[in-house]
Order: structure tokens, then C-alpha cells, then sequence
């Protein structure tokens, strides 16, 4: 979906998979990992229940012949590979199982090459469905939705910046219902005299401008300034929440 390509924190609830690796130590030749090490990966299977093992590669130490260290660290892979099937850990359907021996760049640390690489997949979880999402999926045509924590500097168009998650759902949302139609209301609040400078219209083509620059075809848009004249609070507000109340952008759902 394209969501994923706009930002890695906003999308409906799925899981995708981030390959990372744990190492399994070993004293001098043992094919069953060192006390320490059982330990670690006790511990780690513990907070890590839902991980998928990808890959083992089993390695050992410059000391003996070629042949022998290889069978070595088959057997290493073999006994982690047991270790982890216990624990009820899930291995890919492919599961990569490869014994280096020592044919490897090895460390100048002997105690460090004695080893088995777990490669895994680990589950990411990306933020739920957004209510403004949720809103505009299950939208009727006619209906208006108030485009939350859309802010402006002080008598401008320009927007700030922490408004930045709101207009990343709206795109979304356009880009994953390509049938579907609005027209953006800007609204303001405070001025008896109306819309003075235009600023609500200004606003709306804000958000318009943000939708084109993100291609959403701007057929399917178009935007109004409605000034002072579709107050959700009686103008002049009596508190600060009704003017920020009054102080909205909209969409107008069109077509879906």
C-alpha cells in the first residue's frame, strides 16, 4: 500500500517482518552452546515468542582440521536448531543452515568464532487505523468530517507543522479510495465583520495545495472558504475552546 512508502508510523494494523540476528557461543570443542550463552538465549526466546527463524550459520575456531570443524559446526547449527524447535520458536519454510568451519574471517579472539548466527524475522507491528481513516471509509456522500489537530500560524495559511499526521491521513485516505470526491472547507472564527482577508479560503487551498503536491488528482478536490458564516459556536465565542472550535477545516464528502 502506498501508506508504507509515506512514513513508517501510520497505517491500519498489519505485520511485516525486519530481518535481525542473534549469536550462540561455545567452548572449545563443545557443539552444545556455553552456560552463558544458554542463559541469553533463554532469556531472549522468552521476549520473543512471535520472531520466525530465517537462517543458522555455524562457524568454529582456527584450531584442527577443515573437515572436522565443519562437522563441528554442523553439529553446533543441529543443536541450536533443536534448542529453538523446543522452545516453539517458527522457522521459515527455507530455513538456511550453512557450516562455515573456520573458512571464514575469523576474529583474533578464538573464543568469539565458536558460534552459531540465528538470523529471524522480527513481527512489526505499525500503528492502527487512524479515526479520521475509520471516519472517512465509512463516510455517505453529503456527509461533512472535521479534519482533527489541523493548525495555522496566527492569521495565515501557512501550516504548522505538527499538523503533519492529520494531512498524511487525508492522503491516505484519498490514495486508498480512488473514487472518492471532497471538497475542502475552511472556516474561521472571532471576526463579526466576516472573513476580512480571505483567510479561510486561504486555508482550505492549503490543505488543496498539500493533496496536489502529493498527487491526488485535483479533479477529485476542490476547496471554499466559508469565512465566519457556518459557526459551530455563536460569534464572538465565549471561551478560548469555542474558537478553536470555530476555527476548522472540513471535508465534504462528494462522491465515494
Amino acid at each position: 500500500m502506498k501508506r508504507i512508502s509515506i512514513l513508517l508510523f501510520l497505517l491500519i494494523s498489519f505485520k511485516s517482518f525486519g530481518q535481525k540476528q542473534i549469536e550462540v557461543f561455545f567452548d572449545f570443542n563443545k557443539d552444545f552452546p556455553n552456560q552463558t550463552s544458554i542463559l541469553e538465549i533463554n532469556e531472549w526466546i522468552a521476549n520473543n515468542k512471535n520472531v520466525e527463524i530465517t537462517k543458522l550459520l555455524g562457524y568454529c575456531d582456527s584450531i584442527d582440521t577443515k573437515d572436522y570443524n565443519k562437522k563441528l559446526a554442523v553439529r553446533r547449527i543441529e543443536n541450536v536448531q533443536v534448542l529453538l524447535d523446543k522452545s516453539g520458536l517458527k522457522f521459515t519454510k527455507e530455513l538456511e543452515k550453512t557450516a562455515f568451519g573456520k573458512d571464514f574471517k575469523q576474529s583474533k579472539i578464538q573464543a568469539e568464532n565458536r558460534k552459531v548466527t540465528i538470523f529471524y524475522n522480527e513481527p512489526l507491528i505499525l500503528p492502527a487505523e487512524s479515526e479520521l481513516t475509520k471516519k472517512i471509509k465509512s463516510s455517505k456522500v453529503g456527509e461533512i468530517i472535521a479534519l482533527p489537530n489541523i493548525y495555522f500560524f496566527n492569521n495565515s495559511a501557512r501550516i504548522v507543522p505538527k499538523s503533519q499526521p492529520t494531512l498524511i491521513d487525508l492522503r491516505c485516505a484519498m490514495e486508498e479510495n480512488p473514487k472518492l470526491k471532497i471538497e475542502i472547507q475552511g472556516h474561521i472564527c472571532c471576526q463579526i465583520n466576516g472573513d476580512i482577508n480571505n483567510v479561510s479560503t486561504a486555508r482550505a487551498r492549503a490543505i488543496y495545495n498539500y493533496l496536489i503536491r502529493s498527487k491526488i488528482d485535483r479533479k477529485r478536490m476542490t476547496f471554499k472558504g466559508y469565512g465566519t458564516s457556518q459557526p459551530i459556536h455563536p460569534i464572538p465565542e465565549k471561551t478560548e475552546q469555542e474558537e478553536n472550535e470555530n476555527r476548522r477545516v472540513e471535508i465534504l464528502i462528494v462522491e465515494k
